[in-house]
């Protein structure tokens, strides 16, 4: 399927690897001009290389703290215009709530709901005067079903869902739509290092830990990065404009609700 975004320019954060990442790949093969965002530079200059290798859209790359208005302007110093934002910031650490103070908190809330607020806010005014755009935020299926410890994050993205469910109805017609991506489970470095986390909790080895976690799943098997990847692509895609403020589930069905 023609996509009918080659050409577009896209900002895609937190994308030197894993789910971010796998965005901006599905972006790239469909011709769009992706510039990538990461904190770190040397992992972030190798994500480019690889992406630069499918040839059809060009890479960019800013290494940047999107949380910062320091990093915010770099970003926008180099590149004003997008076509496309994907917004992706990794989750704060699982924990007990009676541990987290106002200062942790701040930095949940400011990483998972004002940054991508901000760069909306950087961008959407812009598209809506070319009379297209898409935004894509990339939360957590633990907003729709809700996981004990993972408060901060499930409280940021929460907030950032509302917010953006106002929004999305007055940008639509003029062309913008914005949307939310729930992942589960999904094979990335991040899971793996849960796994890791949780097998020495436990006594048990990560195989073990795996194992277990996908006896559970319907699916029997995490979700591959380019699934999402291809999801995103075709949100932003020219098909998709009349999908918008909505929170899309991928978990392989782990949720055992009707809406």
């Amino acid at each position: 399927m023609d996509l009918g975004i080659a050409g577009k320019k896209a900002l895609v954060c937190g994308a030197s690897s894993g789910l971010g990442y796998a965005c901006a790949e599905a972006l790239v093969k469909d011709g769009v001009h992706v510039v990538i965002v990461a904190r770190t530079e040397g992992p972030l200059r190798e994500a480019a290389e690889r992406l630069a290798a499918h040839g059809a859209g060009t890479v960019n790359w800013v290494a940047a703290d999107v949380t910062t208005d320091e990093g915010r302007a770099r970003i926008f110093a180099a590149h004003p215009d997008f076509d496309i934002v994907v917004t992706n910031a990794g989750g704060p650490p699982p924990g007990d709530f009676r541990t987290w103070d106002r200062e942790t908190w701040h930095r949940a809330v400011d990483a998972n709901m004002l940054a991508p607020i901000e760069l909306i806010k950087a961008t959407v005014d812009g598209m809506m005067a070319r009379g297209f755009g898409r935004i894509i935020n990339l939360t957590s299926s633990a907003v729709k079903s809700p996981v004990d410890g993972l408060g901060l994050s499930t409280g940021a993205r929460s907030g950032l869902t509302g917010f953006v469910s106002g929004l999305a109805r007055s940008t639509v017609a003029h062309g913008v739509t914005i949307n939310n991506l729930l992942p589960g489970t999904f094979d990335t470095a991040r899971l793996a290092s849960n796994f890791a986390a949780q097998a020495k909790r436990e006594g048990k080895t990560v195989d073990e830990v795996r194992s277990a976690r996908l006896a559970k799943h319907p699916a029997h098997r995490v979700g591959q990065p380019s699934e999402l990847g291809h999801t995103c692509a075709y949100l932003c895609s020219v098909h998709a404009g009349y999908i918008n403020g909505q929170n899309i589930l991928l978990d392989g069905g782990s949720f055992s609700g009707v809406f």
